[in-house]
């Protein structure tokens, strides 16, 4: 997906679920990381992780521009924008936004570590020194099984 295409989907979302336009710019932000949108009350742009487009349906990408709508629209008219205020909690069920991002694709590889001993499994992120670690429940040997990529 385009930022014009973000754009126009955005829109379209805003005028369906808001009844009202969206007159600001939309983009893809590469540099999101843990977060699934942001909307910049200094310019009233919004900003959307371009990784959950491209791993999630639309249904939960749709909740997603909603959430960040519901910020737009909120501050647009002088009303509590904020994840806490009240009014921010009502509009975004009356739409049906969603509350929070899914969790994010995992970066990086993985490594499965499998004790010799009691069979156990650890599943890391970083390398471990088989030599040096061993397993946390029986003190058996830890064994490289496989390694993960994403």
């Amino acid at each position: 997906m385009t930022d014009q295409e973000l754009q126009a989907r955005v829109e379209t979302i805003s005028l369906k679920a808001f009844h009202q336009p969206f007159r600001h710019h939309a983009v893809f932000n590469n540099r999101l990381k843990t977060t699934g949108g942001r909307f910049h009350p200094a310019d009233m742009n919004l900003d959307f992780n371009p990784k959950l487009f491209a791993v999630y349906p639309a249904s939960v990408t749709d909740g997603i521009i909603k959430h960040e709508l519901v910020h737009y629209h909120l501050y647009d008219h002088h009303r509590g924008y904020q994840h806490r205020d009240h009014d921010f909690k009502q509009l975004l069920t009356a739409v049906g936004g969603s509350r929070f991002a899914p969790p994010l694709p995992v970066n990086g590889h993985q490594y499965v570590y499998v004790c010799t001993h009691c069979g156990r499994q650890f599943v890391r992120r970083r390398h471990i020194d088989v030599r040096r670690y061993a397993c946390g429940v029986c003190r058996g040997k830890l064994r490289l099984q496989k390694t993960l990529a994403s």
